[in-house]
């Protein structure tokens, strides 16, 4: 077996072909293949500018680069696992190509300052990707608000009806959901963008590299600051999972709220019949096997996160091999995100509302007890008392199969002599919805605001 070029004459006996395999990370680290390049390239114009290889070199060096990322994106190159990973199959093919020139190319720096840079620069697109599918799903969230401005729905707390809000308010309260979301994101790219190449191995170089030159060339923000930490530092990776994590919780919250409302027990929604499916026993069933996905998806998002987490907590400076195995769960989450966003954009956006279902359960469960007790305040009743008369009123009538609004002034007034004929003004859903006008209220007034305000964040 021959001994990888590479990186082999320390060793006098080729590796395990198990072992090889084992190590390798080829399988799965090839989707880097164009940061890698990329990388290289701005690499190697630097040490043309400083002079460490000649100019001619670099030409021959980048044309060389150049034609392996045409062959790879015309699937004309065989990844080889025997060369371990991306950045040794690329460099091989390199040198195959142009001859022992394309050895220069390594020249001041390391495997572990390049993967580094290809993690970052692969990430960083990545970023943008979900960004644009997070701001795909708020425009659909937005969407099913202003088209359901005037849907009632019963609010819930304990999963017991509370108070009626508009199906319009729900919506926007996944939307800032969302809107948070995605400023974590951004804060992760922030602290991704800065150059970790440079760093070697774990302690710098000895040629007189230009590494705020090849940051700009890559569009970073600057480079790092500590050849050690350049190196050994995932907390970009663990920050993205994290962040993923939250966005997954809050899609899996509205999964569990889309499988509840498309069942027949609510019947508020129905989900297009292209992200449901059937029984193959059932034939009267329409499963809601997206969202339910979803929220399974979620679990193995949070497993990324824990998983790269454990990795890293007993990992000595500087770089490890451990830190291979970094790239699966980033990989995984990644994918994973993108997609749960990608779906969950088209089918809220064709999600069909059902208005008549959501008012009727929202006028069960009492919804408006809390209105009355709002009336009696306002007549002068301190509110303990108050919820004390409302808490009779409700026990009134569970015991005569009656709803708040249907009681008569005269039963109203058995409870509190402050009731008068008004409280008929305050006790529709409507008027418990709009008499919550503040900001943040489920008041249409107070919603329509809300989405004008996202509208202008959304064009901003």
């Amino acid at each position: 077996m021959a001994q990888n070029q590479l990186w082999g004459g320390r060793f006098t006996q080729p590796t395990d072909k198990f072992v090889q395999e084992f190590t390798a990370s080829i399988d799965f680290d090839k989707r880097m293949y164009r940061y890698d390049i990329q990388g290289s390239i701005a690499h190697c114009r630097m040490l043309a500018k400083q002079g460490i290889i000649a100019a001619e070199e670099a030409k021959t060096i980048v044309a060389g680069l150049e034609g392996i990322l045409a062959d790879i994106e015309a699937g004309n190159f065989e990844f080889s696992v025997a060369l371990e990973d991306i950045h040794m199959n690329i460099e091989a093919r390199l040198i195959e190509r142009i001859g022992p020139v394309g050895g220069k190319l390594h020249t001041a720096r390391s495997r572990n300052d390049q993967v580094a840079l290809d993690v970052r620069l692969y990430l960083r697109d990545e970023l943008k990707a979900i960004l644009a599918y997070l701001g795909q799903l708020q425009e659909s969230l937005l969407a099913q608000a202003e088209q359901n401005l005037a849907v009632i729905m019963p609010g819930y707390t304990h999963l017991q009806t509370a108070q009626p809000v508009l199906f319009a308010h729900h919506m926007l309260a996944y939307y800032e959901m969302m809107k948070r979301d995605a400023g974590r994101m951004m804060d992760v790219a922030k602290r991704l963008n800065v150059l970790p190449l440079g760093a070697g191995a774990l302690a710098g170089t000895t040629f007189p590299i230009d590494r705020e030159f090849v940051a700009e060339q890559l569009g970073f923000d600057g480079v790092t600051r500590n050849s050690l930490d350049s190196v050994s530092d995932r907390d970009f990776a663990i920050e993205f999972c994290a962040a993923a994590s939250i966005l997954m919780m809050h899609l899996s919250r509205l999964s569990e709220e889309l499988i509840l409302w498309s069942s027949a027990d609510f019947n508020f929604i129905e989900l297009t019949d292209a992200f449901c499916t059937g029984s193959s026993i059932m034939p009267q069933k329409k499963n809601p096997d997206v969202p339910e996905l979803v929220r399974g998806k979620t679990g193995r998002v949070y497993g990324n996160l824990i998983s790269l987490l454990t990795l890293m907590k007993s990992l000595p400076l500087a770089y490890n091999k451990d830190m291979q195995e970094d790239k699966e769960p980033l990989f995984d989450s990644i994918d994973t995100v993108k997609g749960s966003l990608k779906i969950f954009a088209d089918m809220i956006a064709l999600m069909k509302v059902k208005a008549e279902n959501m008012r009727v359960a929202a006028a069960r469960g009492f919804s408006t007890a809390t209105d009355v007790a709002d009336y009696c305040v306002r007549k002068g009743l301190p509110f303990r008392q108050a919820h004390e008369v409302v808490g009779k009123t409700v026990r009134y009538c569970v015991e005569t199969g009656k709803d708040i609004p249907e009681l008569s002034l005269e039963e109203f007034r058995r409870f509190s002599p402050l009731i008068e004929n008004d409280i008929y003004d305050f006790v529709t859903l409507e008027a418990s919805v709009n008499a919550r006008r503040a900001t943040g209220g489920t008041a249409r007034a107070a919603v329509e605001r809300e989405i004008a305000r996202a509208r202008a964040e959304r064009r901003g």
